[in-house]
């Protein structure tokens, strides 16, 4: 089976997508599919074999089918949601109907294909679902990092910060933490460099993202 070359997501070192079909041919022609298109791919069939492999250390997506013996495609789809599992689905069916695609697309899903759909449309979806995995994971990785940041800060650091990206000056923090002007800077100084911030307007776009002295 032909498809046109993936964009740089799809087939970046990595990268890979899952496939959920009890239909062993549709599993191997999806499987050709992207091997031919230079994707990475895994096919499973029961959504039970799938929770049994590791969760995938780089962008990932799933192709799943919606009729599956057991739980069907959607209600996999609510499971992965109530157990936190964060990945890109998109749906593939021989018998979708509006109803099933809008519930599928509310609930999170990337595209709902009806079989039979152009290859160049699964590749296309299957490369919007790898660069949203991606971005998701750098902003998933950012903020983990702004944490870790955040918590090397002393609890008097924290309160500098916290008074400061309210608007409050020095002399007005001073005043409220009863310390003097130039104790003030030296905590928000800290505070500056440990978070990395580039500018005052840095550290308050940090502090919008943790939630830092916003209960105004």
């Amino acid at each position: 089976m032909n498809g046109s070359p993936p964009s740089s997501a799809a087939s970046s070192n990595g990268s890979i997508v899952f496939v959920v079909d009890d239909d062993a041919s549709i599993r191997d022609a999806l499987s050709n599919l992207f091997r031919s298109a230079g994707i990475q791919v895994q096919t499973f069939a029961s959504t039970a074999e799938f929770l049994q492999h590791p969760r995938a250390e780089s962008a990932s997506c799933l192709v799943l089918d919606v009729r599956l013996q057991g739980n069907s495609g959607l209600e996999f789809q609510s499971l992965l949601a109530q157990s936190n599992t964060n990945i890109p689905i998109i749906f593939i069916t021989g018998h979708g109907d509006i109803e099933m695609s809008v519930k599928a697309m509310k609930a999170g899903a990337v595209d709902f294909l009806v079989k039979p759909f152009r290859e160049q449309a699964l590749l296309d979806a299957v490369s919007a679902a790898l660069q949203a995995d991606v971005k998701r994971r750098e902003s998933e990785q950012q903020s983990s990092h702004l944490h870790a940041d955040y918590q090397t800060l002393t609890a008097r650091e924290k309160e500098v910060m916290g008074l400061a990206v309210k608007g409050l000056m020095n002399k007005q923090i001073a005043g409220q933490m009863n310390l003097s002007e130039v104790t003030v800077k030296i905590h928000r100084g800290h505070a500056m460099k440990k978070m990395h911030a580039k500018s005052f307007a840095d550290l308050v776009r940090m502090a919008e993202s943790l939630g830092v002295g916003l209960d105004r």
